[in-house]
């Protein structure tokens, strides 16, 4: 297993943890009746339904991208030319050279999954995480539709 999912495991781990003992203590304020404690008590209760909530679609967004780099990869378009250092990481100016290429490719085919996630891919080899997540979830959206 990847140090990624190693470290996803450990925090979901730690999540299940945080909700046992904020939910009990959610219970507790609430069985008292006193009217501040209770609110509290169902706040403490929502805190933990949104953590879980966010969790869930991290690992949902992970598992799925994962899946469609795979696609990608079996198809023998995973690669974005794009030199990569030493280190495995990308060369950011060659990154940001090879941009314009791929947001050509989702300009001239729209409905493409695999144009939009070699799209987040060259986002995120240019250092642009939020792109890449958002041109990420388009590919998954475009390709959900189509099954």
């Amino acid at each position: 297993m990847s140090g990624a999912k190693v470290g996803a495991v450990v925090m979901a781990a730690l999540l299940v943890l945080y909700v046992a003992l904020v939910g009990w203590r959610a219970v507790q304020f609430v069985l008292t009746g006193e009217p501040i404690a209770v609110a509290m008590g169902v706040a403490l209760m929502v805190l933990p339904i949104l953590a879980v909530w966010a969790i869930w679609r991290e690992f949902s967004f992970g598992i799925r991208s994962q899946r469609l780099v795979e696609r990608l990869e079996s198809e023998g378009a995973l690669d974005l030319g794009i030199p990569v250092r030493a280190s495995g990481r990308p060369e950011r100016g060659a990154a940001d050279a090879a941009f314009p290429e791929f947001r050509a490719a989702v300009e001239s085919e729209p409905d493409s999954w695999r144009a939009w996630l070699r799209l987040g891919l060259a986002y995120d080899a240019a250092g642009d995480r939020r792109r890449a997540r958002r041109a990420v979830r388009r590919a998954i959206e475009l390709e959900r539709a189509r099954d």
